[in-house]
């Protein structure tokens, strides 16, 4: 049932075990997050484009570890985070120079001391500009899993999920309409789901197919 009142309410992202939809595009990456004894010397870099779902691995790792997690940019704007039993580094891709050598002490500390460190990527590490040598060896050594580009089955799921993250409820036609008919990639997807409320809210209307349609055909142009 499509939402009745448009009221514009704040986005709220789910993100419990529960709400991680399994398909064969993250089925290898769960299956890691899941057994950190199999990590090699305790760490994993988890790859993936924006909106992936890296985020929502790293906080159910999280969850179930008592993992602290940190922004890579923050590693440079003050001292190190506590110890924990476990860390997450989010966006280790976008550390700027003035935290390599942080996180270079925090890979460090974190494995001396028997914990588990999680970092995650939207690219490779060859693609991250390291220029302090000891933490490019490290990195370069940290065994990596990557999100696979989504299949029918999870792009549905995840937009889905990008509308109750907006406390809408959509009908699962419309969804079929959208799937076939949106490029295969979350950042897609999302935009999407952004543009159709966006309209909805404007209009006054229920998100429809026929609304799907002409924010569509809007996106297609001329």
């Amino acid at each position: 049932m499509a939402r009745q009142l448009a009221f514009d309410l704040p986005a709220r992202s789910a993100q419990g075990r529960a709400d991680f939809y399994v398909s064969p595009a993250n089925a290898d990456a769960l299956a890691l997050i899941d057994r950190p004894d199999l990590w090699p010397l305790g760490k994993l870099l988890l790859i993936g484009p924006e909106g992936s779902g890296k985020s929502h691995l790293a906080a159910v790792f999280a969850a179930g570890r008592q993992a602290r997690m940190v922004e890579a940019a923050d590693l440079a704007r003050g001292p190190l985070p506590d110890p924990a039993p476990a860390l997450v580094v989010e966006n280790a891709d976008r550390l700027p120079a003035t935290a390599q050598e942080p996180l270079f002490h925090l890979h460090e500390r974190t494995l001396r001391e028997g914990g588990l460190l999680l970092l995650t990527a939207a690219r490779p590490v060859a693609d991250w500009g390291l220029t302090l040598a000891d933490l490019k060896s490290r990195m370069q050594g940290t065994a990596a899993v990557a999100l696979s580009p989504p299949d029918d089955a999870l792009l549905a799921a995840v937009i889905v999920k990008l509308f109750a993250d907006r406390q809408v409820t959509v009908a699962p036609t419309l969804v079929r309409y959208l799937v076939e008919r949106t490029e295969r990639s979350f950042a897609a997807a999302r935009d999407l789901v952004e543009r159709l409320d966006a309209r909805a809210l404007a209009l006054g209307r229920p998100i429809t197919r026929a609304l799907a349609a002409e924010v569509l055909d809007s996106a297609a142009g001329p």
